[in-house]
């Protein structure tokens, strides 16, 4: 739709099962977590409505994503090996591999400006802590390490800092 609500074009049918939207950076595609067949899984859609592909075929509950800054890989999150672990493909869902590998739930992530880091959260301490890790899956720390939830981690556009939510201080 355009910014003022006008011009609302449906592109895909029923989408209640719909976890998250995001435009491609160059705004030609349209990825989505739905569940359409099966479990969750992360699509694409030109821009016009056509060439709808399951990027994660299989059952295995992809949800939140983020593209990297060039367009050419998505990180996800999916419990396809018994946890919540995060994962990076490239942009047609080819080259699927896993970054994290923790005994606690590892999720929300997204991209630095630079395309170098994934920041996420992870409860791996009990509670939920702000991490990064190199998009080549090295150099994994703790940012954040405290009492109470910290969520959603969104790096700021010029990459020098991190907004979360709070929980508990």
């Amino acid at each position: 739709m355009n910014t003022d609500g006008s011009n609302v074009v449906q592109l895909i049918g029923d989408m209640a099962e719909a976890a998250n939207t995001a435009w491609s950076p160059d705004g030609s595609k349209i990825a989505f977590s739905a569940k359409l067949s099966g479990d969750h899984a992360i699509y694409t859609i030109n821009a016009d409505g056509t060439n709808l592909t399951n990027l994660t075929n299989g059952s295995n509950h992809d949800t939140e994503f983020d593209w990297s800054p060039d367009g050419s890989k998505i990180a996800f999150q999916s419990v396809r090996d018994g946890n919540w672990e995060i994962y990076v493909m490239n942009a047609d869902g080819s080259g699927q591999r896993r970054l994290t590998n923790s005994p606690g739930a590892d999720t929300s992530p997204t991209w630095s400006p630079k395309g170098d880091l994934i920041a996420f959260e992870s409860d791996r301490g009990g509670d939920f802590d702000i991490y990064v890790i190199g998009s080549d899956g090295g150099d994994e720390r703790v940012l954040v390490d405290r009492a109470g939830n910290d969520l959603e981690p969104r790096w700021s556009p010029d990459g020098d800092r991190i907004a979360c939510i709070v929980q508990g201080l």
